[in-house]
């Protein structure tokens, strides 16, 4: 009877341990802690979804989302009928399927190439320099390439200098798509190598220990030895840029783009812009940006299903 009385005592014991207050009670200032967070993710994050029925509405600021009228699909059947719908949803892939092919490899070449430097001093100068373009903003970066390749700027006037004359970077379409990349890449590699520089690090130095025994030359340990140590961040980051295929930020292209470059610089987020604050139509504004976030939704799940049937590690 006592045996039995001590279990039915110990599970008891052991429910109030599990219990949801007891955890509150041991970790009271941890959670505390977390309150900000939360907060930020539910004012900012969440709520805002409540918007995402303007789509579905005639909505007139004055009446507010309760009291604008009803339309159902019409506004995704009116978008979709725009011609200039479909140019911003091809400039907005074919940018980012570039940026894809240029700017994703950059920063996986960067870390290992910074890896590879045995110069302490000058490992971290390196880095810093690499890692500034990340904390200036897109208005100063547009100004900076304003300033060297417009058609008056410091560029074209050594290219005048030597004979060779002027070259329309930011005003012919091919010149600018390539400025647009290489700008791109400056900008964001550096800070990409970050990441890439944290997986290098957990790699088990013993394997370049053992390589170094067998005679394996520096290109061979990092083939061998580098690269698949860090395969799987590079297949989780993968799948998180091909998520946002259709996702592109508003800064890069407003600021570098301009009237003679428009077939190219005329995306999603700048037709989004146009016709939300430029025009007011805020239903059309909320139903791109709801189609947008779908088919993102969509290659994301697609990346990720692809990369497990491959037999890589997905994202979960």
């Amino acid at each position: 009877m006592k045996a039995v009385l001590g279990k039915y005592g110990d599970n008891i014991h052991l429910r109030k341990k599990n219990s949801i207050v007891h955890y509150l009670k041991r970790d009271f200032l941890l959670y505390v802690l977390l309150l900000l967070p939360m907060a930020y993710l539910i004012i900012f994050r969440y709520a805002p979804i409540y918007g995402v029925l303007m789509a579905f509405q005639d909505y007139n600021i004055f009446e507010g989302i309760n009291g604008s009228e009803w339309v159902g699909l019409d506004v995704f059947k009116f978008i979709f009928e725009q011609n200039s719908f479909y140019r911003a949803l091809k400039n907005t892939l074919i940018l980012n399927f570039l940026d894809l092919i240029a700017g994703f490899p950059a920063p996986i070449i960067l870390a290992i190439l910074l890896n590879e430097i045995r110069h302490v001093r000058f490992k971290k100068v390196t880095q810093t320099i690499l890692y500034l373009p990340h904390f200036l903003s897109w208005v100063i970066i547009g100004g900076m390439v304003y300033l060297m390749f417009s058609s008056g700027g410091m560029a074209n006037s050594v290219l005048s200098s030597i004979g060779i004359g002027n070259i329309e970077f930011l005003s012919q379409k091919t010149n600018w798509l390539i400025m647009y990349l290489a700008i791109g890449v400056w900008q964001s590699a550096g800070w990409g190598t970050i990441i890439y520089l944290a997986s290098i690090i957990g790699i088990n130095k013993e394997l370049y220990e053992a390589a170094d025994m067998d005679g394996c030359s520096r290109l061979r340990k990092i083939w061998h030895i580098t690269l698949p140590g860090i395969k799987p961040t590079i297949i989780i980051l993968l799948i998180l840029q091909i998520g946002r295929m259709l996702s592109i930020g508003f800064d890069r292209p407003f600021v570098m783009g301009n009237s003679l470059v428009s077939e190219y610089s005329d995306v999603i987020s700048t037709f989004v812009y146009r016709i939300g604050i430029g025009s007011g139509d805020f239903s059309q504004a909320t139903a791109v940006g709801l189609f947008q976030s779908i088919v993102g939704l969509v290659f994301l799940l697609g990346a990720n299903y692809i990369a497990k049937k491959i037999g890589e590690q997905g994202i979960w």
